[in-house]
């Protein structure tokens, strides 16, 4: 399972490193995917992607 974040749609706010934290880290203004994070590992990618407010996470 692969998971992105669309950095035109994505405001920061923090919310998936929130749910996340193995998965997502804050770069800049916006949030990105920990190198080498597969989401297969964790439990909490769905649930990151389905909080965030502008729905700039992609799962595949």
């Amino acid at each position: 399972m692969k998971v992105r974040v669309d950095p035109d749609l994505c405001i920061a706010c923090g919310l998936c490193v929130e749910i996340c934290p193995g998965v997502f880290e804050l770069s800049g203004d916006f949030a990105e995917v920990r190198e080498g994070a597969d989401c297969s590992e964790f439990g909490c990618c769905e649930e990151a992607a389905e909080a965030c407010p502008t729905g700039a996470i992609e799962i595949s």
